[in-house]
């Protein structure tokens, strides 16, 4: 795994956070550092994911997809079959290690797609804490199903209607809370940004997904992967499933963005690729933000709520910007059509957030020999998504119906005038 330079990852991440929140993250991070070499801590936490999430999870071969595309072999890392339906459970999991170390009672979390927020609500209940869950109203509509569970759970979800009322605002009033309630409460960061140690902290608790990716791999196929995709909205998926072949240059390492609907402004979520970022200082770091004209943070778009960030990991940033990782897109159109693929060749049903991974995924295998091997990391499941899809596919499906009676009707016509 890759650690930090006092915070820092090549120009990337740092600490920008008021003073009152700095001995937390001095305690957080003392107690991490102190931790993260200790194997015993270590089989502690896989021991607590195996015992309670049901790792491993599963290396799946998609045979007809490989067969139908007609490039690489094409596997999915399946991350959906966790507890709860996604990687969020890993990280979580692990910070609730943390804080029973620490012995805080009450726990805060930012959400988009909503796993994050009932990943963590799981977590306190199992845990015995109190849990707040901020969330931007916009994601609350389009993710309901989550925010029903997580009040069944026993949380406190809060629906924050400033802004674009979506991932950024829920993070930026859980920093707010944290700040007001520090002495008691733990920030269940969800994603590998904020300020240091979150990024390494929660890279770390999801490396076990690529660990067991490699050890998979090596069984199932004789050798390890020539590629690995995954999804990169804030980057712990990603990171997670990168981690243990971060110096392994014969693995190529390819994250996804949400291209949205275009790439006008406000129209997509794509920070590392097609030069759309830039470096900026916000939300208790610093890394690759869009931003607006006048510097401020910019408008996001993504099919996808888990996607729809307007920053981005800053090991992430400077990975991309070493060349390790490489930054591709997917818009929404072809998110959906990799989702519809998926299940009825394969009978999987996947998070959209995962979808762009599998859309990425699915473009390079098509230009790959039958001998080589893609794993895309499938970071959640579907079920979340029935009605942002039930509203997607009718749309697109009427769209590709007016499209073929356009090209009938012309071609009627053609035929009409040759008479």
């Amino acid at each position: 795994m890759i650690r930090s330079d006092n915070g820092y990852f090549g120009e990337f991440g740092g600490r920008f956070v008021p003073e009152i929140l700095l001995p937390a993250l001095t305690e957080l991070e003392d107690l991490f550092f102190s931790l993260r070499d200790d194997p015993d801590f270590w089989q502690e936490y896989v021991t607590l994911c195996q015992e309670f999430s049901g790792r491993p999870t599963p290396l799946t071969p998609l045979r007809r997809l490989s067969t139908l595309l007609g490039g690489a072999q094409i596997w999915l890392k399946r991350e959906d079959l966790n507890h709860s339906g996604a990687h969020k459970i890993n990280n979580v999991l692990g910070q609730g290690l943390l804080v029973q170390r620490m012995e805080k009672k009450r726990v805060i979390a930012e959400t988009g797609a909503g796993q994050h927020g009932l990943a963590t609500a799981i977590m306190a209940a199992r845990l015995g804490l109190e849990a707040t869950i901020y969330m931007g109203a916009e994601d609350i509509e389009r993710q309901y199903s989550n925010v029903f569970w997580m009040r069944q759970l026993g949380a406190n979800v809060v629906a924050v209607e400033t802004g674009a009322k979506t991932l950024k605002e829920a993070l930026d009033e859980a920093l707010r809370d944290w700040a007001a309630t520090v002495e008691t409460t733990h920030y269940v960061l969800g994603t590998a940004c904020g300020p240091a140690p979150f990024p390494e902290l929660v890279s770390y608790f999801q490396s076990i997904i690529s660990d067991e990716i490699k050890e998979q791999s090596m069984r199932q196929m004789g050798r390890l992967p020539d590629e690995i995709v995954a999804c990169v909205g804030g980057g712990s998926n990603a990171m997670g499933a990168f981690g243990a072949f971060l110096d392994n240059h014969e693995v190529t390492l390819v994250g996804i963005e949400a291209g949205g609907i275009s790439f006008e402004d406000g129209k997509h979520s794509v920070r590392l690729s097609h030069n759309t970022g830039e470096t900026g200082i916000a939300q208790g770091y610093k890394t690759l933000f869009l931003q607006n004209a006048d510097g401020q943070l910019g408008d996001t778009h993504s099919i996808a709520a888990g996607l729809d960030y307007v920053g981005v990991s800053p090991i992430l940033a400077y990975l991309s910007q070493q060349g390790r990782v490489i930054p591709e897109s997917a818009t929404d159109d072809e998110v959906t059509e990799a989702f519809s693929l998926l299940m009825k060749t394969e009978g999987i049903i996947p998070a959209l957030e995962s979808a762009h991974g599998l859309a990425g995924g699915f473009k390079r295998a098509r230009q790959m020999r039958p001998d080589q091997h893609v794993v895309i990391n499938l970071s959640g499941r579907g079920d979340k998504d029935i009605f942002n899809i039930a509203r997607a596919f009718p749309q697109r499906e009427w769209t590709e119906f007016l499209q073929r009676e356009a090209a009938r009707s012309t071609e009627l016509l053609a035929q009409n005038r040759g008479h």
